[in-house]
């Protein structure tokens, strides 16, 4: 897939999938589950306080009767609910509502009803960025702080689930930094070179790593080929791994507000898509998220 255009059609095609959304109190993502409702790719079970959420679905002219609703007014217990539905196959995927990500993603990793697996979670967001022929993903731009060799190694992993439930079978992995030189004073590029030799060793499996790059010359085949780069990964990346969460960040927020791209983003790691939407997030993009985790869901 290279646009949402296809990542929505394809997911229409393979849904409809439940989303089981905790503290549905929010108007953002009641507008957001409707829409996808209306898609045609999602139904919802809508977990929280039922009350605040008839008002609401009542101001956007939603009709709740398409819901199967669970009245739980605390946030703790109603995120706790929404991961249980995912974990006895009642629901495909869960989605946060109107409640601090540490709550939700404590409910996730709970021992008895949640859906720890052992791995690391990490966050992939997907951009279509006007004048290319491909969607793009960056990895981690939420989650890992400072990501060690390892976690780095899980965070391709998890991006990679996401590439695939997008039929692209072997994404292209670069591990981004300043340069694209190995620099022993510099980590990141250190550990970038590490990656490509794990994947060339077979240890990172369903797609091809290369590092370091630079970002100009990991996107853009005109850059790589001034700068002399003869990799398969050269200007073709699909994937882009951060070194940390703060250039993952800033690289997320520039695509946003600097350029004209469509976005999504999700969590992975977990036994089911975790769909954790920005109020600063545009319904479309929302939409986009709940298409994610619907072919996610579908691969599974």
């Amino acid at each position: 897939m290279r646009n949402f255009q296809e990542v929505i059609k394809f997911a229409r095609e393979r849904g409809p999938k439940t989303i089981s959304v905790a503290c549905c109190q929010d108007r953002e993502v009641l507008m957001a589950v409707e829409m996808a409702r209306k898609e045609e790719i999602a139904n919802a079970i809508l977990i929280g306080d039922i009350e605040k959420t008839r008002e609401i679905a009542k101001d956007l002219g939603i009709d709740l009767n398409n819901y199967e609703l669970v009245d739980i007014k605390d946030l703790s217990e109603a995120s706790l609910k929404a991961v249980e539905l995912v974990s006895q196959k009642k629901a495909d995927m869960v989605m946060k509502g109107l409640v601090d990500t540490s709550i939700i993603l404590k409910a996730v990793l709970n021992k008895e009803v949640g859906l720890r697996t052992g791995n690391v979670l990490s966050h992939v967001a997907v951009f279509d960025v006007e004048g290319y022929d491909r969607l793009f993903f960056i990895t981690d731009a939420a989650m890992n702080l400072a990501p060690d060799l390892n976690t780095k190694k899980q965070i391709i992993e998890n991006s990679c689930v996401v590439a695939h439930a997008l039929d692209i079978e072997t994404p292209k992995v670069a591990a981004i930094c300043a340069k694209e030189k190995v620099n022993p004073k510099m980590k990141d590029t250190v550990e970038a070179k590490e990656l490509e030799e794990m994947c060339e060793r077979g240890e990172i499996k369903g797609c091809l790593v290369g590092g370091p790059f630079a970002l100009d010359n990991a996107v853009s085949l005109e850059a790589a080929k001034h700068k002399g780069i003869d990799h398969p990964v050269a200007g073709k990346a699909d994937i882009l791994l951060a070194p940390d969460i703060e250039a993952g960040n800033i690289l997320y927020k520039s695509l946003v507000f600097f350029s004209k791209t469509k976005n999504a983003g999700v969590i992975v790691g977990a036994k089911a898509p975790v769909i954790l939407t920005s109020r600063a997030d545009n319904e479309e993009t929302k939409l986009n998220s709940i298409a994610l985790g619907v072919l996610m869901a579908a691969k599974a």
